[in-house]
């Protein structure tokens, strides 16, 4: 069982400190998300899963304006900021300092989402690849940065799954370690490093990065694990998303043990009582 290591985050000025692992719930204001529960494009509906991730006790929100998963509608940038306006306005009438991270590969839309929709983190499911402004424009507005492993696009990344002859662990690492190179060398203090579950990575390579988690403590940032109800649960036991909550609380469990610092869920109350065993452990 690896040792969790508490952690810090500025958020604009705000230090926060996590002395135990963090549930992030996935708030999607998209039509079409892969997960059809995830999915609350209206006000109703957006408003009802803030009120309950924060009754079931998130210490975190990840907002996303734009699904990442293959085949998914292209979203004009317009559009992206009007929902994530959408979302976050809701979010700040129920709290006022929970912190949010943004869910976006566009440099545009972080500064909006930042600046003026009172955001607090940047999560870019690109690492900084698919936007050449991203990591400039986080470390100019001195924000955190969730820093994602990806490989090509959305619609590419499948066909970009060789990490021969290192193994996709050391290779991911190496990857990681090269966007972490340059996230410091713009200035950006706090990054938050995301594997990629699932993002150019076949069904076996996910499993492999599961079971090497720990050694994603060498980059020496907090590591964020997402895995909830995703295709490399679903594809190995033959269930919908649907069915996927028992599996991903055990694969949550399992990264726990691994030393992950921050579980970005779809149901936060399952994943509070890990975290909950776990710290008891």
């Amino acid at each position: 069982m690896a040792a969790f290591q508490p952690f810090s985050l500025n958020l604009k000025g705000r230090l926060v400190r996590f002395n135990r692992p963090a549930v992030m719930g996935i708030i999607n204001v998209t039509p079409d998300s892969f997960y059809a529960g995830s999915r609350t494009s209206e006000r109703e509906t957006i408003e009802k899963r803030v009120t309950q991730m924060i009754a079931e006790g998130a210490e975190m929100i990840d907002l996303g304006g734009y699904s990442s998963r293959s085949g998914a509608d292209e979203v004009p940038v317009e559009e992206e900021k009007r929902r994530l306006k959408l979302g976050m306005e809701i979010i700040r009438e129920h709290s006022a300092d929970i912190p949010v991270s943004i869910d976006t590969f566009r440099a545009d839309v972080a500064r909006s989402a930042i600046e003026e929709y009172g955001a607090d983190i940047v999560n870019d499911i690109s690492g900084g690849l698919l936007d050449s402004e991203m990591i400039p424009t986080v470390a100019s507005m001195h924000v955190p940065y969730i820093l994602m492993h990806m490989r090509g696009t959305p619609e590419t990344m499948q066909q970009l799954t060789d990490y021969e002859p290192d193994g996709v662990t050391a290779v991911t690492l190496r990857e990681l370690g090269l966007q972490l190179d340059k996230a410091a060398g713009a200035g950006i203090a706090d990054v938050i490093i995301d594997p990629g579950f699932g993002f150019a990575k076949t069904l076996d390579q996910n499993y492999r990065l599961m079971a090497d988690l720990e050694a994603f403590k060498v980059l020496g940032c907090p590591v964020l694990v997402g895995i909830s109800r995703k295709s490399m649960i679903t594809r190995l036991l033959g269930i919908t998303s649907e069915e996927a909550l028992n599996a991903t609380t055990v694969l949550n469990t399992l990264s726990l043990d691994r030393g992950a610092g921050i579980l970005r869920v779809h149901d936060v109350k399952a994943a509070r009582e890990a975290v909950d065993i776990f710290m008891k452990l």
